[in-house]
């Protein structure tokens, strides 16, 4: 009975940030079962995450002394940030580019958010089995709605890169995704390293951070709702404009 408490309490928030996402997409509602399936390839992300972190970390121990105070910055920079955010990004591209649902931009932010979420349950489950209710709260409120802030953005130029490439560009569609990723790993970095650190002046810093993100975030959420275009659209004046010449 205190192992389901826990595994609800895990979970809530990430269900409650995945109705917030869906309840924006107003233009066009994302099939559940392909919503389903990216919340699942949030989760399986988890395993080559696991992998990638452990061998990272023993072979960064390698070149930097695990007792300085650069060990957990770069580790945090160049191992977990860059494999958990490549990995949702993976399955991302995988499960969805080529999918015909993905009609609309904001399609790439929901997409994104749904396996950052997916991603963000499992992990929370492992720490609140671990270390019991004590963490959940903090977790529902920092790191749960972290892992969404940085699949939005990382979803946000998704979409856009989507839009490129349904007008033929796509060196400028691969630029955009790359973009949304990189800034995702930046983001995801400096959130990290900032917990890592536990000092007075990191603490200031990520409270200022995370205030900042959020706020961000949640314009950004609203403002890409608000402008949503659709692709026929856009290939409906393509064929116009052909024929017009």
């Amino acid at each position: 009975m205190l192992d389901i408490m826990f595994i609800v309490a895990a979970v809530l928030p990430a269900l409650f940030l995945m109705r917030y996402i869906f309840l924006q997409d107003a233009v066009e509602s994302e099939p559940k079962g392909l919503l389903f399936s990216l919340v699942v390839a949030g989760a399986l992300a988890v395993v080559p995450v696991m992998f990638l972190e452990y061998t990272g970390q023993y072979l960064l121990s390698l070149i930097v002394p695990v007792d300085t105070k650069l060990f957990p910055v770069l580790l945090m920079f160049l191992v977990v940030a860059p494999s958990e955010e490549g990995c949702k990004y993976f399955f991302l591209k995988r499960r969805t580019w080529h999918h015909p649902a993905f009609n609309y931009r904001f399609d790439g932010l929901v997409y994104a958010v749904f396996v950052s979420l997916g991603f963000a349950a499992l992990e929370n489950i492992g720490y609140v089995m671990q270390f019991g209710l004590s963490v959940a709260f903090t977790r529902a409120i920092l790191s749960v709605p972290a892992h969404m802030s940085f699949g939005v953005f990382m979803g946000s130029y998704y979409g856009r890169a989507k839009v490129r490439e349904v007008r033929g560009d796509r060196a400028e569609a691969a630029r955009l995704r790359r973009t949304g990723l990189w800034i995702a790993i930046l983001l995801h970095g400096i959130f990290n390293t900032c917990l890592v650190l536990n000092n007075s002046m990191a603490m200031m810093l990520f409270i200022g951070f995370v205030l900042i993100l959020y706020n961000v975030v949640f314009r950004r959420i609203k403002t890409d709702a608000r402008n949503d275009i659709g692709f026929h659209s856009i290939e409906k004046a393509q064929i116009e404009e052909e024929q017009e010449g």
